[in-house]
């Protein structure tokens, strides 16, 4: 399995509109700190404190100028992430309604990779679901039908969180911003046809260093991980953009984050899909 081969696509203009709180050149200076810090492997004060006009939809012109940074500097998009969608999450965060952000090819690992955990900030791992689109998908109200249709396989697989917005007290402003704190996702060697498994009850044990830290059960994933994914075709639909073929869909973790050191190792166990690890050194 490989994400396919996607075209960059150009992002979406940032002008102001009814739902922004921010101008133009406020977003942008925001978003080149957060280029800084994802440069610099360092962490900046929440956005929300220090503009507390700043909307849901100045986050996402964030995210889209961050996201124009790394495409300018050769990066190629290959697929999205989404977050938030479980009650674990939501619980783990106080956040309660999902994000999402885009994966670039230098961010993609197979199971077995060792990495380098000075790389990334806030180092947490989860355990999801993952995606391999055969067609694309576009527009709100799309049903689990209609995206297990689009797919190719879904693979088991292992986020690796990375923030570089203090931790303490963030919002969805600042989770959307920072490319839903996306670092690294780590993909599985096992590839299942999207109704080979009823997806909605695929358990998992995530361990670290042969320890079980958490467990969880993809249904947590909005009822279905698929869901997850009609989420986000939706909310792409609303910033003029669509999910393509070839593209890998994190669907969102149905465990808590896992706080990770250098020397750890972190194998996650899936029902019937076989395991993910990655070490960290």
């Amino acid at each position: 399995m490989t994400a396919g081969t996607v075209a960059s696509r150009p992002a979406a203009s940032t002008s102001t509109g009814p739902a922004r709180g921010l101008d133009d050149a406020t977003v942008t200076r925001i978003a080149d700190e957060l280029a800084e810090a994802t440069r610099s492997r360092g962490t900046i004060e929440r956005i929300s404190a220090r503009f507390p006009a700043a909307t849901i939809e100045d986050s996402y012109a964030i995210q889209r100028i961050w996201r124009a940074r790394r495409e300018q500097a050769g990066a190629r998009l290959v697929g999205r992430k989404i977050g938030l969608t479980s009650k674990a999450m939501q619980f783990a965060t106080g956040i309660t309604e999902p994000d999402y952000g885009v994966i670039f090819a230098d961010q993609a690992y197979r199971s077995g990779a060792t990495v380098e955990h000075a790389q990334w900030s806030n180092v947490r791992v989860e355990v999801e679901l993952a995606f391999v689109l055969r067609s694309p998908l576009e527009g709100e109200g799309l049903s689990v039908e209609q995206v297990l249709d689009a797919t190719e396989v879904v693979v088991p697989a292992l986020e690796i969180l990375d923030s570089h917005i203090e931790l303490e007290g963030r919002t969805i402003v600042d989770t959307i911003s920072d490319n839903a704190a996306l670092g690294a996702v780590v993909v599985g060697d096992v590839e299942v046809g999207p109704r080979d498994r009823n997806l909605a009850w695929v358990g998992t044990h995530c361990l670290v260093n042969g320890e079980i830290i958490e467990t969880g059960v993809s249904g947590g994933v909005l009822g279905h991980p698929a869901n997850g994914v009609a989420w986000l075709a939706g909310k792409l639909a609303q910033h003029g953009d669509r999910l393509e073929a070839g593209e890998l869909i994190l669907a969102g973790s149905f465990t808590r984050p896992v706080w990770v050191q250098p020397g750890d190792v972190v194998t996650a166990h899936f029902q019937d899909m076989g395991s993910v690890e990655v070490s960290f050194r």
